[in-house]
């Protein structure tokens, strides 16, 4: 089924037992609680006009982007967290898996929230084994930075394999497989019932997944452009041209999105869609009623304040 020409590029992330929506005037999460009703939590969408008008400059879009869905992000996260464990009896809690605490960390880990945080920490740590560990047998630059591109690629693997071992994270990947599924039913132009969308994939060329692995693929290149002498150099330089390969992967992200529906280059999309079976599961149809709720209420909430702003 072909996509919809020129419709709105909405976007989403899994919450706990939820997901949130983001539409141009608001956000909305949707969570099944355990009575098996549907919850709702609504943030209007803030911005100032200096960051409209950065987020209007190719590479600057995309960390001024960054920066505002982990605020807004933080919130749905929060309000879901706050629900589960508010549900959840103490002892049942900690034999269902982590802390509280580290069970917000181990999502935001996978999502926006945390994202410049796990950059940091996965471009200095691969930095400093390739040179530590491998510089006597791999000295040449390009190649070390092949070779750090290769262990930040495995340990980032690696890490959302081991977390999503545990029940909360993959129902988390599940809800996540739920909005992929909504947004490709939406696009196509279809209506969005429980068995339409579940015919749909839970990949998606947008996703953030997607960025995680060109952000690595970016790196690489942009690394290889600028030469260092010892390790502390190497590290700093990575941490310092962080925000140069956030907004390069921005831009190679959307690109791959919009040449998706072309044969010949939408395999350029296929690494973040890789990873995608790693951070996504087919979801079950309470969980994907769910994911639609939430994207109704978000569209619903969105012409409501459109309309409330045009009698203003």
């Amino acid at each position: 089924m072909l996509k919809q020409q020129n419709v709105p590029a909405y976007g989403g992330q899994a919450v706990i037992e939820g997901v949130m929506f983001g539409g141009k005037k608001v956000t909305v999460t949707a969570i099944r609680r355990k009575n098996n009703e549907i919850e709702y939590y609504e943030e209007p969408r803030t911005s100032w006009n200096w960051a409209n008008k950065l987020k209007k400059i190719p590479f600057i879009r995309g960390i001024v982007g960054l920066i505002e869905a982990s605020a807004t992000g933080a919130k749905h996260l929060n309000f879901a967290s706050d629900r589960y464990s508010m549900e959840t009896d103490e002892e049942e809690y900690k034999d269902s898996g982590p802390s509280k605490i580290t069970l917000i960390l181990g999502i935001a880990v996978v999502g926006v929230l945390s994202f410049l945080f796990g950059k940091i920490l996965f471009t200095v740590v691969p930095a400093i084994l390739a040179g530590s560990l491998f510089g006597a047998w791999v000295p040449n630059g390009v190649w070390q930075n092949l070779l750090e591109g290769v262990i930040k690629f495995f340990l980032m693997v690696g890490y959302i394999t081991l977390i999503a071992q545990t029940p909360i994270i993959k129902r988390l990947f599940q809800y996540h497989g739920a909005e992929h599924k909504v947004i490709n039913a939406y696009e196509a132009g279809v209506e969005l019932t429980v068995k339409n969308v579940q015919s749909f994939s839970t990949l998606h060329y947008r996703c953030g997944s997607s960025f995680l692995i060109f952000t690595i693929i970016v790196g690489v290149v942009v690394y290889s452009l600028i030469d260092y002498t010892t390790m502390w150099d190497r590290v700093i330089q990575r941490i310092i041209l962080l925000p140069v390969v956030i907004g390069l992967s921005y831009e190679v992200l959307q690109g791959t999105n919009k040449v998706r529906d072309i044969p010949v280059l939408r395999f350029l999309g296929y690494p973040g869609l890789w990873l995608q079976r790693i951070t996504t599961r087919e979801p079950e149809d309470t969980q994907v009623e769910v994911a639609i709720a939430s994207f109704n209420k978000m569209k619903e909430r969105d012409k409501d304040y459109l309309e409330n702003a045009e009698l203003a």
